[in-house]
């Protein structure tokens, strides 16, 4: 059995990362070798110094959404909606707090310019005039353990370079680290470049309650991988090049391709045991324990050797989470 408590570690709360760095591709970035075992200690800059000519970067090209409202209820009170997905119309499944809301109940924002009323446990229903009146009252969905109100800065920090496809409530961070130039860099080199889309959604982050994680059931999240991106993958493959996975959300995508689907949702759970067939090397941040993600990093380095390398990004520092640094396992 698998057990929960297997993918534990304990964090000190001050490395958790609260702001970015003003400059993406300045943090830090250990690098892994699961062969030898060995870590070493880069800038995120460096990655270029880890990638060959023919090598394959895929990179999720999905926008977060402003999807977290506040309102209130006719009593006053506080009301936060984050909208996980909408169904049609204006119909919207979402988290609530409080979770007490009553069926029906109405919900107020910005001074009654527009309304939503609760029309099932996790879900509710806009009056609005269109889409865009929704979400221009909404900000952006930064995590929990980010202990701060949202800041016009984090509209565009918590957003990759190259997001494109509006769908997601969580950011693929580990592409918050490229710029621009660094990309321009990579692609001078001789190193491709593949965009897919997977909207990270609550499945990616819902916490695992089961004691044996296997019994843990992933909810769906909806994938796109492209013509363009099947070609470059195939070559890639045909080859014999490596092909490197920016973000647990595109090794899951990659992954769910292996098995002949291109397009449409995936509630593929990766952990220890799992055989890979698509990732040759993994470009992730440090990830919360207990979580679904880092039993993708376990499954993909090795428990032990995973841990080792988180003890010593603790010992070192390393900053964590989605705003903190990087990891490349090669």
């Amino acid at each position: 059995m698998l057990k929960l408590s297997d993918f534990d570690y304990t964090l000190p709360k001050g490395l958790i990362a609260q702001y970015p760095l003003k400059k993406r591709d300045m943090a830090r970035l250990l690098v892994l070798d699961r062969k030898t075992k060995e870590i070493k200690h880069r800038i995120f800059k460096d990655l270029t110094d880890y990638l060959a000519r023919e090598d394959l970067l895929v990179l999720n090209n999905t926008k977060v959404l402003p999807a977290r409202l506040f309102g209130k209820r006719k009593s006053g009170g506080k009301v936060e909606i984050l909208l996980l997905r909408r169904k049609e119309g204006f119909l919207f499944d979402a988290l609530l707090k409080p979770a007490r809301l009553k069926l029906n109940e109405k919900i107020i924002f910005d001074d009654h310019k527009f309304s939503a009323t609760v029309t099932a446990k996790n879900e509710v229903s806009f009056f609005a005039s269109d889409i865009d009146e929704i979400y221009k009252h909404g900000s952006m969905p930064l995590p929990p353990y980010i202990k701060r109100d949202v800041q016009l800065s984090d509209f565009g920090d918590y957003q990759t370079v190259y997001a494109e496809n509006d769908g997601a409530v969580a950011s693929p961070t580990a592409g918050l680290h490229f710029t621009q130039e660094l990309l321009g860099r990579i692609h001078s080199a001789g190193v491709n470049a593949a965009y897919i889309t997977l909207h990270v959604g609550f499945a990616t982050f819902r916490p695992v309650k089961s004691v044996d994680i296997t019994q843990h059931k992933m909810e769906e999240e909806y994938f796109s991988i492209g013509q363009e991106a099947t070609g470059l993958i195939n070559q890639t493959r045909n080859k014999g090049r490596r092909i490197l996975a920016v973000g647990t959300t595109s090794c899951r995508s990659l992954e769910t391709y292996a098995t002949g689907k291109s397009q449409g949702h995936t509630n593929l759970f990766i952990y220890p045991g799992y055989k890979f067939k698509m990732t040759d090397c993994l470009l992730t941040n440090f990830h919360l324990p207990r979580t679904t993600l880092f039993m993708l990093v376990c499954a993909f380095a090795g428990t032990d050797l995973m841990k080792k390398a988180y003890q010593e990004a603790i010992d070192k520092e390393y900053r964590f989470y989605s705003y903190g640094d990087a990891m490349l396992i090669i």
